[in-house]
């Protein structure tokens, strides 16, 4: 089992929400973030003043497959969120040791 956490722009939530439903991924969790990368925020102009904004607005997506959907939902997270601007985000596989649904007791790839 794989844990994909992956950083996007929030207006492409929803069509990588749908990639991820025709793949077959069941479950997501999703959550509002800020941060930033090579781009180091912007500045913008607010009644006459200019400030620097650090922290861009981002959605964090956490999905947990089985190692054989692993590349699928990458491919589809990837191609879904992608616009080739900066700051598209970033995609990182983490192994999971475990897994367990705790209404029923089912372990690992059961639990998913």
């Amino acid at each position: 089992m794989k844990k994909i956490e992956a950083i996007i722009k929030p207006f492409k939530l929803d069509e990588v929400k749908e990639a991820l439903h025709e793949i077959g991924v069941s479950g997501i969790t999703v959550t509002e973030a800020k941060g930033f990368g090579r781009q180091k925020g912007h500045t913008e102009l607010y009644r006459g003043a200019e400030y620097v904004v650090d922290f861009l607005p981002k959605v964090k997506l956490e999905v947990v497959v089985g190692d054989a959907l692993v590349e699928r939902v990458v491919e589809a997270v990837a191609a879904a969120a992608q616009t080739g601007r900066i700051g598209d985000g970033k995609i990182f596989v983490i192994p999971i040791e475990s897994a367990l649904r705790i209404r029923t007791g089912e372990r690992d790839n059961d639990a998913i």
